[in-house]
């Protein structure tokens, strides 16, 4: 296991229970990762949204959610914040 590996372990470690990512989800936090790193606390449900798209759009290019976050519905842009807040505990946590 690399470091993003392992970051990515702990970012769905600390997802809450309602956050139900696909089993194959892999390669998504891994992605969240990077975002770990390189936005740390200051990661946003938007830019969870364009690692989930950049993630889906190799799986589903016709996916409907694969548009800018302003342009979802409130409630599909409620679906990435416990992303964000998981991301910004793992955050939080490395800083320790």
């Amino acid at each position: 296991m690399n470091y993003l590996d392992a970051d990515a372990r702990l970012i769905r470690s600390l997802l809450p229970a309602e956050a139900a990512p696909p089993d194959d989800a892999a390669e998504l936090f891994v992605l969240y990762a990077v975002l770990l790193r390189a936005k740390g606390e200051q990661v946003s449900a938007e830019d969870v949204h364009d690692a989930w798209s950049a993630w889906m759009s190799t799986r589903d290019p016709g996916h409907p959610a694969l548009i800018p976050f302003s342009d979802l519905p409130l409630s599909t842009r409620a679906a990435d914040e416990p992303y964000a807040v998981a991301i910004r505990a793992a955050a939080a946590q490395r800083l320790r």
